[in-house]
């Protein structure tokens, strides 16, 4: 997060508005920068982009309306932490919406617009082969990214809005369910989509979105766990 709030200078920082804010953060939680239940100071993030504790409590309040914080009273605020109900709820929104979306996208797709997402598909390739955190952050973007550049091929803004909160939250679950330790939004499985957009076979496309979801789900353990006392939690 600290490079985007550096973007934000002394000039500037009455520019800055809570928009840039909510989508600094936002994109830090897609990236899995900040994790689920991180403490969110208003005097914190205030002094990280340089605007008044006003300004940045409008910000997490816009992030809490999206699902994305969860502001406690007497607490403040925290990056949210989903139930595996929510979890499930989050997944089942992204099969009603994706197909549609899909549908919606393929009607108006121009031939730059499928070498725009061949060049996302490269890039999230690349960034597949490196390692380290930084690499490991901007492919986890440019897997969320193939998903909302689709909502906004759709011409749809309401609908590519909402998908910017879907990704958000599927990457605060993933966060906190996720078992495998590879991305859980499948290359491979992008560019068969891409494939079947490009070549007109939308049944196909929607099944093979339809897929993807449910491997992007079917990596998450969503089990209830039963607490335990104090005593249960240590016996051996």
């Amino acid at each position: 997060m600290k490079s985007a709030a550096s973007a934000v200078s002394q000039d500037d920082a009455q520019e800055t508005g809570v928009p840039q804010i909510r989508d600094a953060i936002r994109e830090a939680i897609v990236e899995r920068r900040l994790s689920p239940g991180t403490k969110l100071s208003e005097s914190d993030v205030g002094n990280l982009f340089n605007v008044s504790r006003t300004l940045a409590r409008a910000a997490l309040q816009a992030l809490s309306y999206e699902g994305l914080v969860s502001v406690e009273k007497n607490r403040g605020a925290f990056v949210a932490y989903p139930s595996p109900e929510e979890a499930r709820q989050i997944f089942a929104a992204r099969r009603l919406v994706e197909p549609g979306i899909l549908r919606e996208a393929a009607a108006r797709i121009t031939a730059s617009d499928i070498q725009h997402l061949k060049q996302l598909l490269l890039e999230e390739g690349r960034l597949m082969g490196e390692r380290g955190q930084t690499a490991r952050r901007a492919e986890i973007k440019a897997s969320g990214d193939f998903h909302l550049t689709l909502a906004a091929i759709s011409g749809n803004a309401i609908m590519q809005r909402f998908m910017e909160e879907l990704v958000a939250r599927s990457s605060l679950v993933i966060a906190l369910y996720g078992q495998s330790t590879v991305s859980s939004c499948g290359h491979a499985e992008h560019g068969d989509i891409i494939e079947a957009i490009e070549s007109r076979e939308l049944d196909r496309a929607c099944h093979l979105m339809l897929h993807h979801i449910a491997h992007i789900e079917a990596d998450l353990d969503l089990r209830e766990r039963k607490s335990l006392g104090l005593k249960e939690a240590f016996e051996l």
